[in-house]
């Protein structure tokens, strides 16, 4: 990771530190993709296991750089300790976990592969969105999960930020952004919700607290 700057100098050591002293065991993580750079199951298998052993509860989205990352049933079967959101939601108590990686906004210098990626991950979005529709009662909170940022740098309303706000995400999360020159606000609030970026850099290698 040191090819985005000296913000990610021995990150994962500093990132261990505030995990250990901030979660316990019964604590659930939101995990925003790209654990590894990984190519297979197999070598992302190390950064897993380095993840798995610290404490809490876990759920990842898929980031732009998981290329080892499948079918949910094989990332299921070769990490049994995280729960991954792909296409469904997850109940951890009164809390639902829903969402997607997400792609860039299009522009109109997108070209049409990018266009077809944003439109799979808004069917994704919905698919996921409306799981947690049908899993939610009184009193429940929904999280959404979001590799990509669901809004341009000028943090205009997006077709993105309309399924959020149509299904009653009460916060989300998202990353992807590094470096120093990352136009990045800790907390965006949209129509009512809380926006948290939590790139490891950009939050200085800490876990954000959500809820």
């Amino acid at each position: 990771m040191d090819i985005f700057g000296d913000g990610w100098t021995d990150h994962f050591d500093k990132v261990s530190a505030d995990w250990r002293a901030k979660v316990g065991e019964e604590d659930l993580v939101l995990l925003g993709g790209d654990l590894s750079w990984g190519m297979r199951l197999e070598e992302a298998a190390p950064d897993y296991a380095a993840i798995a052993a610290l404490p809490g509860k876990k759920a990842v989205v898929k980031g732009n750089h998981d290329l080892y990352w499948s079918a949910i049933s094989r990332m299921r079967a070769a990490f049994p300790e995280f729960e991954f959101v792909q296409n469904n939601c997850l109940r951890f108590g009164s809390y639902l976990v829903a969402g997607t990686r997400g792609w860039t906004m299009p522009c109109d210098a997108a070209d049409e592969r990018d266009l077809k990626v944003y439109a799979r991950e808004l069917i994704r979005l919905e698919l996921s969105l409306a799981c947690a529709e049908r899993m939610r009662t009184e009193g429940d909170t929904l999280i959404a999960m979001l590799h990509y940022p669901p809004f341009d740098a000028k943090r205009n309303d997006s077709e993105v930020t309309a399924l959020l706000e149509k299904h009653g995400v009460n916060a989300v999360t998202y990353g992807h952004l590094h470096g120093k020159n990352a136009r990045a606000t800790p907390v965006v609030y949209k129509n009512g919700i809380p926006y948290y970026l939590t790139s490891c850099d950009l939050v200085n290698n800490t876990l954000v607290e959500i809820f």
